[in-house]
């Protein structure tokens, strides 16, 4: 869902030989957006946005509200001055995994070598289905009617050899197309581009290739390997002087398995008290928790998040001695990092928790506890409270200091709960 840094001014076709060329990126167009459109068909053709209240950001735009310079992450307020016109709907993540859930079933039906990496993107390697299905565009071209006829909504397919190629094709083919880029046009592709096109180049890295004068993937393949490495680092600076010269040798992994869970919470009014973004990071780390132990996975890293009223972003992370499933755990750790933090004197406006270095439970280690009276009263006291939620539903039970940072009515979360 990140917005394409491939110039609308790049020559879009590059002929059709597809030899070789048997890795497709399929990407939904503006998708929580379509999604929300598909329902609402009456929508169809205005500029419709994603989100919550002014405090929260944009989800997802459709293409006419696009025009007027919204994107997905502004803040909702500044989208709202940008398209005063726009129609705001609220997002329903229930809808969006439905749908998600029938457009990947498609591609699962043309190959089974297939690796979802979000919600509404994912690779394919179709060199097995070309003797059933057909070549790689007419395996594009099924797969685009299918699940605009299924879903709903549409979708963009890049066609390459390798998949950082199929994702930058991807992005050149939108909105609702499909962009072969032959193996022998690889190359000149590439050096017409800037070095943001670039899939792993954000705008920190960018930044850095910047400062030593790279700006264009043309000057990033033929740079000095060390100059590289002084600007991003050994591993990234030989990564991306590969990428440069199309050299990607990373397979189409089927059975994607999240790299982390977590959730975030934008107040409605900006918080200094403590205690009560304490309270919000019990209530977020209880959620995430109780994510992992459905997935029967533990994680290894604690990640806070905290957003202060002038936009500064801050992430802290502590990696544990053994994995974790239990929220109290998580809380401790997210509290102690968030106690270490230095607002500058800044109120704040969001915090989030996300656990990352994921294994399944199976392999954990157990603790010399565990080993010699089983789990500990806290992960079987979490595990209770799975069961009744399980039987009445989520907001059965409630971490208490959430209920008591709730009942003073002064703020109201807008959460938003992320797989990836």
């Amino acid at each position: 869902m990140s917005r394409s840094a491939v110039p609308s001014g790049v020559r879009r076709s590059w002929g059709h030989d597809d030899d070789g060329c048997s890795i497709l990126h399929v990407d939904m167009d503006a998708f929580f957006a379509s999604v929300e459109i598909a329902r609402r068909p009456h929508l169809a053709g205005l500029p419709v946005i994603v989100g919550g209240s002014d405090r929260s950001v944009v989800l997802a735009a459709t293409y006419e509200a696009r025009a007027f310079g919204v994107h997905a992450a502004m803040p909702m307020s500044q989208a709202r001055r940008r398209c005063p016109q726009a129609v705001v709907v609220p997002p329903d993540h229930s809808a969006y995994r439905a749908a998600s859930g029938q457009a990947m079933g498609v591609m699962r039906d043309m190959t089974a070598v297939m690796e979802q990496v979000s919600i509404d993107e994912a690779f394919l390697d179709v060199s097995g289905a070309r003797r059933r299905v057909g070549g790689p565009l007419v395996i594009a071209e099924q797969i685009r009617e299918r699940v605009r006829r299924e879903v709903g909504v549409t979708c963009s397919v890049g066609i390459a050899a390798t998949k950082s190629m199929a994702k930058l094709a991807s992005g050149m083919a939108k909105p609702d197309g499909v962009v072969l880029v032959p193996r022998a046009a690889t190359v000149e592709l590439l050096r017409s581009l800037p070095v943001a096109a670039l899939w792993g180049v954000g705008d920190r890295t960018r930044e850095l290739l910047e400062r030593w004068g790279i700006e264009t993937v043309a000057q990033l393949a033929d740079a000095d390997p060390l100059v590289l490495q002084r600007a991003v680092g050994a591993a990234t600076g030989r990564h991306l002087h590969d990428l440069a010269w199309g050299r990607d040798p990373r397979p189409v992994v089927p059975g994607h398995v999240e790299k982390s869970i977590g959730a975030e919470t934008t107040f409605e009014s900006d918080l200094r008290d403590a205690t009560r973004i304490e309270a919000h990071l019990l209530a977020l780390a209880d959620r995430c928790a109780r994510q992992l132990r459905e997935k029967e996975r533990c994680a290894r890293t604690v990640t806070l998040k905290v957003r202060t009223t002038d936009w500064r972003t801050v992430t802290r992370s502590r990696t544990l001695v053994a994995p974790t499933d239990v929220a109290r755990e998580v809380y401790l750790i997210a509290r102690e990092l968030f106690a270490g933090l230095d607002l500058r004197g800044q109120a704040v406006r969001l915090v989030g928790v996300r656990l990352e270095g994921l294994v399944d439970d199976a392999e954990r280690q157990p603790t010399l506890e565990e080993a010699v009276i089983g789990a500990p009263a806290q992960r079987r006291a979490e595990q209770a409270v799975d069961e009744v939620r399980s039987r009445f539903g989520l907001a059965s039970v409630r971490p208490a200091t959430s209920l008591r940072s709730s009942s003073r009515r002064s703020t109201t979360a807008h959460p938003r709960g992320e797989l990836s």
